[in-house]
């Protein structure tokens, strides 16, 4: 008898996005995404507010059924940016393990960009290849042996700078100033081949496509350079957010902060002394989830 395919469960909870995957390693279940903006604030008070926990929680408790219906046995929860800096996190945690039925684990910086980079990068035969994970409170740079976690991400530089939509050429000069600022503390090591993972990236690359609609899939292998990037700063800056809500291949959620990561996205680039970029829809995820599947 051919024993059924063990199914594994990884929940990514993230500063804007919490996310799910399902997968025996052979066969993806399924994908989930759901912005919840659960680290909007977090910057100023140090706190999940109790109104982003509680639509958190709502998400979860769709997650925990998901999983209960597919037979997951083995699940984890990483718990990112957001979760590192708030003082409240334990109290999230335990009410997160009731409908996850699994209790986040808080991973520091290096240990997501290693996951993200395992993810990325696994099937991808050039050694030098720099993964950039561009989440709601950090951007991740990570190559195979070396990986550094800067605290700036989509939800941050919003609460900073990008208050306003449309945004001013003031605003937009100060938040790439200061991204810059902040990338130029560290060097990132040479490489041959940049790879942008997570929901930013693959945003960016559905918008810059003109998609009608996003779908898993649909951007992987996408290439973007700065002009680009520049473009969608430039045409996301001009919008009000119920525009850019509206933008078919965005989801309405990442609306409010989706031109601070076109800002970090357009930085990226000349801080990696490269041209262009190729999206990869394997990430995090997977890296978590190829761990799981070797146990």
């Amino acid at each position: 008898m051919v024993e059924p395919a063990l199914n594994v469960g990884v929940v990514d909870i993230g500063t804007n996005s919490m996310r799910l995957l399902i997968t025996s390693g052979e066969t993806e279940v399924g994908r989930w995404v759901e912005v919840t903006g659960l680290g909007r604030g977090v910057d100023r008070t140090g706190l999940l507010s109790e109104d982003a926990t509680k639509e958190t929680l709502e998400v979860f408790a769709r997650f925990g059924q998901l999983m209960d219906r597919h037979e997951v046995k083995r699940r984890k929860a990483i718990a990112t940016s957001a979760s590192r800096d708030a003082a409240n996190r334990e109290g999230f945690f335990d009410r997160s393990a009731l409908a996850l039925g699994v209790r986040p684990t808080l991973i520091t910086g290096a240990e997501e960009a290693r996951y993200a980079f395992a993810g990325a990068a696994g099937n991808i035969s050039d050694a030098r290849v720099v993964v950039s994970d561009i989440g709601g409170g950090s951007t991740e740079f990570v190559t195979r042996e070396w990986s550094v976690s800067i605290d700036i991400g989509s939800v941050r530089l919003t609460d900073r700078i990008l208050v306003d939509r449309p945004a001013t050429t003031l605003q937009l000069e100060s938040a790439a100033n200061h991204v810059k600022d902040l990338f130029a503390a560290t060097s990132v090591p040479s490489a041959a081949t940049a790879v942008g993972i997570a929901g930013t990236w693959t945003s960016l690359a559905a918008i810059s496509s003109d998609l009608p609609g996003y779908e898993f899939g649909l951007v992987h292998g996408v290439v973007m350079d700065v002009a680009d990037l520049d473009r969608l700063v430039g045409t996301l800056a001009g919008m009000t957010v119920a525009e850019t809500a509206s933008i078919p291949s965005l989801d309405p959620k990442r609306a409010p902060v989706i031109l601070s990561g076109a800002v970090i996205a357009r930085e990226v680039l000349p801080h990696l002394g490269m041209d262009a970029i190729k999206i990869s829809e394997r990430d995090t995820l997977d890296g978590v989830a190829a761990e799981l599947l070797a146990v």
